[in-house]
């Protein structure tokens, strides 16, 4: 999905570690070709040729990616939506750092909306209803991608596992008979830490302005877009959300770090205090920081830096 991937694995046999993640990287790139918008002969650009034109059939793995994109636009009233794909004409490789026309983004607009993403469970077929419509699932296939690689290191017999994917990141076990410490990232100096969090069996998700962007006219222009404007979002700098227990609570976390970057601070934490399984963090815009109750209790608080 544009990212980088890294695996880390302990065990006794070497052989066994090397062939579980070999094929753990197989399976998530097939279902990366799949998802992305990048692949030029993935499923979801077969979506796009067909939107306006008639429903195609789509394999269960992106049927269940497709379901929570949806789910999480109706909870999120909007603040999440997967047919933002639509903003086509940003780039954030350096190519061209200019922001889209204010008219562009008008007529574009009229292409976002997730009720017109349209599923049918019994056909198992996926329908964008106007021309023209187009997926971005970046901010909601990475983590069941990471969950169908871990998944199959542990079919593998592998307990200990590390994989992270952008910031994303799925653990199970140990790394020398300790939970596992993964770094969160301070989204106010990002080359460093804010604080580090202990986990056996977790999901940690993050999101922030500072990975892909540009400046114009002194403004940052960042990759997480409005859904309502097309324009990058103006709350959060970032945050950073845990949970515990990667098979129950992938779907509390997936794509709620998007929404949470477009709901804004304030209503990013009324979202949170109805899942309280569900610890955060968040830098808000005039780089304040705010932490969950959860996580005031799980942050090392000897890695906080500011």
């Amino acid at each position: 999905m544009g990212t980088q991937l890294e695996i880390c694995l302990q065990g006794n046999d070497a052989g066994v570690l090397r062939r579980a993640a070999s094929a753990a990287v197989q399976e998530m790139e097939r279902l990366s070709q799949m998802m992305s918008r990048f692949h030029t002969a993935s499923v979801v650009n077969a979506l796009h040729y067909a939107s306006g034109l008639r429903p195609i059939p789509v394999p269960p793995e992106l049927f269940s990616v497709l379901r929570m994109a949806k789910e999480r636009a109706r909870l999120s009233h909007g603040a999440f939506d997967p047919t933002v794909g639509a903003y086509k004409d940003w780039r954030f490789d350096g190519t061209f750092d200019r922001s889209p026309g204010s008219l562009q983004l008008a007529q574009q607009r009229l292409l976002v909306n997730a009720d017109q993403l349209i599923l049918d469970p019994l056909r198992q077929t996926a329908f964008l209803q106007k021309r023209g419509m187009r997926l971005d699932l970046g901010g909601i296939a990475k983590l069941p991608i990471l969950q169908a690689g871990l998944k199959v290191i542990e079919n593998m017999g592998v307990e200990n596992a590390m994989l992270n994917g952008g910031g994303d990141v799925f653990v199970k076990g140990k790394l020398n008979q300790q939970p596992w410490r993964i770094g969160l990232r301070d989204p106010r100096q990002p080359a460093a830490l804010l604080g580090q969090i202990a986990l056996s069996d977790g999901i940690v998700a993050a999101s922030g302005d500072y990975e892909r962007f540009f400046f114009e006219n002194g403004q940052r222009q960042h990759h997480i877009l409005n859904p309502e404007t097309g324009l990058p979002t103006r709350g959060p700098h970032g945050l950073a959300l845990v949970a515990h227990h990667t098979s129950s609570l992938l779907r509390d976390i997936n794509g709620l770090g998007t929404a949470l970057m477009v709901a804004g601070s304030a209503r990013a934490r009324q979202m949170l205090a109805a899942l309280p399984n569900v610890d955060a963090f968040i830098v808000h815009h005039d780089e304040s920081l705010w932490l969950s109750e959860g996580m005031k209790h799980r942050l090392l608080k000897t890695a906080i830096q500011r």
